[in-house]
């Protein structure tokens, strides 16, 4: 969860780690920290807060340097302040260590070292790690890259990690185990970067090496880099990839916030996700990895799908989509429960994992659970390279693009798209949609981003009504059908960026317990499109308008029913019911955008969460 950022080379090393940081600060924004070494001057900076202070107390100080090592925190071992911020360093002052993840076994050598005459001074488990390959280092008089290859086979838990001995300061060791890290490489090895994701160095170089788990790289100024295996020492051929980023994907682009951009930039996305996959004019859906394995997904006994957060949603649109199109059972799990409730798997079985950054560590220990039992494990997911992309048996990208902001827009209607195409092509095979069927799906699948550029011309209107009820203590958001997760995505995107209470309800769960929060202050939300069990959801809304509550209603365009009995209405495009998850979720972005920006929210880093969740 932390963002780990280091740079090894000719150049002034700081504006590449700094700026590195920045992008990377929606992995954690608790603390801050960077070292510094030119020649034999070694500065270390470390504070509580952004990367913004950071930036304010280097300048005020040296800031020289052609090796350098940055991070910016997500706490989890020890509270954010100075003293637990990163880097660490060792007792003698020479090893010095970026870690992101946790050592679970920390407590333990913490205490065994303490007895060999070693202090701490923060509650972190990293200050552990770097004093644990430290006396490795020294009671076998090895080198570092030994020592710490030697320190990783005694710690139990995930990490991402570079280190450096400042007596050397031409090499650095990378390794990792559950937590992601890159390298970039500079023209003839003349420099080196180090990174959670490669948006650091993108303008530096576009040659990257993802280490695998278990994997230790030793990078030497002017040499080709060394990787290895932790475990048994085998040596390892690096696999050197062209990045397929370009820094304006990363940049706000005139956006004030990264969230804005990524709501807007959904019809381009949706239709990156389908392109040379639908090809609606010719009647076809085409996905390599799926058309390879399709004798799996069509004898399959049953899908489950894990997954977390905003993914999990994704899932649950996609239970609806897969046993209504293709009439195949379906269950949606967490995966953080699934991992640890012994669940029942059986070859035959199909699990779909979906992640927006393919590093999301329970989602990653589902898949190895479930290969492990014999099922066919299929990925979803948005960065190429990932650790999911890499442990699955197959799978399929979004194509979203860098999504910067921690609350997840763009990534959750791109996953739905993926999973529709897949619905849609097995339920056609599976002979449940004829072709007539088919191929009026696919016409209007087509249609889909241009109908969300429409729906995003709403915004005027969803920013009246969030002035409204920005100061609201509660809000409810039901659905039923096919929108019933997308109430579920709406209330949670109001809660991580506004930190407004909001639950999602399927619309007719109402009476089971909910209605007994409705009053006049209560506003609800509701999505009340044409498709579906509408005259349901007006019945929903009546119950509602009975107690004085304040209904905000997502409804197809032209709509009148609905219109007589809410308080404000928001419009969107007719579709197909199994479409409508793709349009109804916008103006729900919308407006917990609005909401947060008016709260005075920092939109994009929300307090407390960080975009990827590395660890457990």
């Amino acid at each position: 969860m932390c963002g780990i950022v280091g740079y090894l080379g000719y150049r002034k090393a700081y504006p590449i780690v700094i700026n590195g940081l920045q992008r990377l600060e929606y992995r954690g924004y608790d603390s801050a920290g960077i070292i510094l070494i030119n020649e034999n001057n070694v500065n270390l900076y470390k504070t509580k807060g952004k990367v913004s202070d950071l930036k304010e107390l280097v300048a005020k100080n040296n800031s020289n340097g052609g090796l350098a090592l940055g991070h910016t925190r997500w706490a989890t071992h020890g509270i954010p302040n100075n003293e637990n911020s990163h880097p660490h360093v060792s007792n003698s002052g020479n090893l010095v260590i970026v870690h992101n993840g946790i050592i679970e076994n920390y407590d333990t050598l913490k205490k065994e070292l303490t007895t060999r005459g070693y202090t701490f001074t923060s509650d972190t488990d990293t200050e552990v790690l770097i004093n644990l390959i430290e006396e490795i280092k020294t009671t076998n008089n090895c080198k570092l890259g030994e020592a710490v290859q030697l320190a990783l086979t005694s710690v139990i838990g995930a990490y991402a990690i570079a280190v450096f001995d400042i007596s050397k300061p031409n090499e650095i060791i990378v390794a990792r185990l559950g937590s992601p890290i890159a390298i970039g490489i500079g023209e003839n090895n003349k420099d080196f970067f180090i990174a959670s994701d490669a948006s650091p160095f993108i303008e530096y170089t576009k040659d990257a090496i993802y280490l695998d788990d278990e994997e230790l790289a030793i990078i030497k100024l002017g040499k080709d880099i060394r990787i290895r295996k932790i475990q048994d020492n085998a040596i390892v051929e690096p696999n050197i990839q062209e990045l397929k980023l370009n820094l304006e994907q990363i940049e706000k682009g005139g956006y004030e916030h990264f969230m804005l951009k990524e709501i807007h930039e959904q019809p381009k996305a949706i239709l990156d996700t389908y392109r040379g996959r639908l090809l609606a004019d010719k009647g076809i859906i085409k996905m390599g990895s799926v058309d390879n394995n399709i004798t799996k997904f069509l004898n399959a006994n049953r899908i489950i799908i894990v997954a977390c957060g905003t993914s999990w949603h994704a899932g649950l649109v996609a239970e609806y989509l897969f046993e209504d199109l293709a009439r195949m059972p379906v269950e949606v799990e967490y995966a953080s429960e699934f991992r640890y409730r012994n669940p029942i798997i059986n070859k035959g079985d199909i699990v779909i994992a979906i992640s927006q950054s393919g590093e999301t560590a329970d989602t990653l220990a589902a898949i190895k659970l479930a290969k492990s039992k014999g099922a066919f494990v299929f990925g979803v997911c948005n960065v190429v390279g990932s650790s999911i992309a890499r442990e699955t048996n197959t799978g399929a990208y979004t194509h979203a693009g860098p999504e910067i902001g921690v609350a997840s827009t763009k990534a959750f209607t791109t996953q739905i798209t993926v999973l529709t195409l897949i619905a849609l092509k097995l339920g056609n095979l599976k002979g449940e949609l004829s072709n007539s069927q088919f191929h009026t799906y696919l016409q209007e699948m087509s249609l889909i981003p241009s109908k969300v550029e429409e729906t995003l011309k709403i915004n005027a209107i969803v920013e009246e009504i969030a002035s409204i009820y920005k100061d609201a203590p509660n809000c409810l958001y039901l659905g039923r059908g096919y929108n019933f997760p997308v109430a579920l995505e709406g209330a949670l995107k109001l809660k991580e960026i506004s930190y407004i209470h909001a639950e999602g309800y399927p619309a007719a769960e109402m009476k089971h317990g909910p209605i007994a929060l409705i009053d006049e202050s209560m506003p609800v939300v509701v999505i009340a499109t044409k498709k579906g069990h509408y005259d349901k959801v007006v019945s929903n809304i009546q119950e509602i308008k009975s107690r004085k509550g304040k209904i905000i209603a997502v409804v197809t365009k032209g709509d009148t029913i609905v219109k007589e009995l809410a308080d404000h209405i928001i419009e969107i495009p007719e579709t197909l019911e199994a479409f409508t998850p793709l349009l109804t979720t916008i103006p729900l972005q919308l407006l917990s955008y609005h909401i947060a920006v008016m709260r005075g929210c920092n939109v994009d880093q929300p307090r407390n969460l960080a975009k990827s969740v590395t660890v457990e």
